[in-house]
């Protein structure tokens, strides 16, 4: 353990998107201005990656190259999506595709094209286990944080500006719990290592491996219909709560609550508006599939059909109420709502395409709880402090959908947080800096 934190002025923990939009938001900030704070970044992957689990043939963006890293706050930067193609030399070629929906594997090569630019203030391989105070005269005077690397080892950095954008944790149903730590159990933000772990390598034998994919939205989709592919005679039953999968409600007057001013409105209408409106925009993002891939599933089952064969098995109104394992497999009991129906069917991989968890206040922040007048962050995603010192500031990303709406936890307006926050944190320099100088002058 070191001894003696080191000290930045700012902190970034994690390093995906929003982060990495941050970065590029107080860069041209500083750029601009005369406050030019020291800036860090924790990541706890090894290299810059996103979602890299879910890199599928075939699967797109589900939102356009626009809604970029920096478009939305600044066109012209030479860090938009339009100049990585250029640089990459596939501009002409992207055109031609005419799409505004890159591939799911080009968007990770843009974001990742775009986080080498940082790699000098990126430790990466840093996994952050507690953040504590740092008092001055019982007020909060900066934040240590303490971080462990691959090796084992504790290094202790501290900061005065923290911005947290750790991302969630993935949401394993109450049935599965005690099996989290069984490789046959996978959640799909480990699913394509998760799988080959636990079936092997992709294969035509296998004849009666079976496969359960529980879920309903995208995701779930995307990997029935993988798994199916990769194991070609493999049989994959999708289990989902509801009697049909539903269509992503994209159209232009739902789709403007992904909009900037968006978050205005949730974030100034009273608690029980912002409730309903997010229920009422539910159908945008969560338990939705892109018309277009249930179409494609759909002519699938109706393939098998008309081939008289049955690999893929939509269960609807299905849910599982028990999972028990032993070394032929993980047996599920089914429930059919409609039917009111139990059955057990074992399986060689049950995948959990549920989401993902997200507390108000992330659980390494637990140290910093005496310090915090609340859990609800202000609207430019600043947590409420005190007693603290002037240059002291913590904010959330990724966290805070209760209060500012559904693009909280997407990538649709990572630009338009990312300069709120790198002004707010900006401004409180500038008045600290500028109260100091007075006062040195004085003496």
């Amino acid at each position: 353990m070191t001894d003696q934190p080191t000290t930045d002025d700012i902190i970034g923990i994690g390093f995906g998107p929003a982060n990495l939009s941050l970065a590029i938001a107080l860069q041209d900030a500083m750029r601009d201005g005369t406050v030019r704070p020291s800036l860090r970044f924790l990541e706890r992957q090894q290299s810059f990656g996103w979602h890299r689990a879910m890199m599928l043939p075939g699967a797109d963006m589900q939102i356009s190259f626009v809604k970029d890293l920096v478009s939305l706050r600044d066109p012209t930067s030479p860090f938009s999506f339009i100049n990585y193609l250029h640089v990459k030399g596939r501009l002409n070629a992207f055109l031609n595709l005419k799409t505004f929906n890159p591939s799911r594997i080009e968007y990770n090569d843009y974001l990742a094209w775009a986080a080498d630019h940082f790699s000098d203030i990126v430790a990466y391989g840093e996994t952050v286990e507690a953040v504590e105070p740092e008092t001055r005269d019982g007020r909060l005077a900066a934040f240590v944080i303490a971080a462990r690397d691959a090796d084992g080892t504790i290094r202790r950095r501290r900061c005065r500006h923290l911005v947290m954008a750790a991302g969630g944790d993935p949401a394993i149903p109450s049935p599965f719990a005690s099996l989290r730590e069984d490789p046959r159990l996978i959640h799909s933000s480990w699913y394509l290592p998760g799988i080959a772990a636990a079936l092997g390598p992709p294969r035509l034998d296998g004849g009666q491996l079976r496969i359960l994919v529980v879920g309903a939205g995208q995701s779930a989709v995307e990997i029935a219909t993988d798994a199916g592919e990769r194991y070609p005679r493999a049989l994959v039953d999708l289990a989902i709560r509801g009697p049909a999968l539903k269509p992503a409600d994209d159209s232009p007057f739902v789709n403007e609550i992904f909009d900037p001013a968006a978050v205005d409105r949730v974030h100034d209408a009273p608690e029980t508006v912002r409730a309903d409106l997010l229920a009422a925009h539910r159908a945008t993002n969560y338990a939705v599939v892109d018309a277009d891939l249930i179409q494609s599933f759909y002519a699938t089952l109706y393939d098998q059909e008309v081939r008289g064969e049955t690999r893929y098995r939509l269960r609807r109104g299905t849910h599982v109420t028990a999972l028990s394992s032993d070394a032929d497999g993980l047996h599920a009991t089914l429930y059919d709502e409609v039917a009111g129906t139990e059955e057990t069917q074992s399986y060689a991989a049950v995948i959990c395409a549920t989401g993902y968890e997200r507390a108000a206040v992330p659980a390494a922040l637990d140290p910093l709880r005496p310090f915090m007048s609340s859990e609800t962050v202000d609207r430019h995603y600043r947590l409420p402090l005190g007693p603290c010192e002037p240059r002291v500031s913590l904010h959330l990303q990724g966290v805070s959908e209760p209060s500012h709406g559904l693009t909280e936890t997407l990538l649709s307006i990572l630009p338009i947080r990312a300069e709120a926050i790198a002004q707010t944190i900006l401004a409180d320099e500038q008045a600290a800096r500028a109260a100091i100088r007075p006062a040195m002058g004085a003496r």
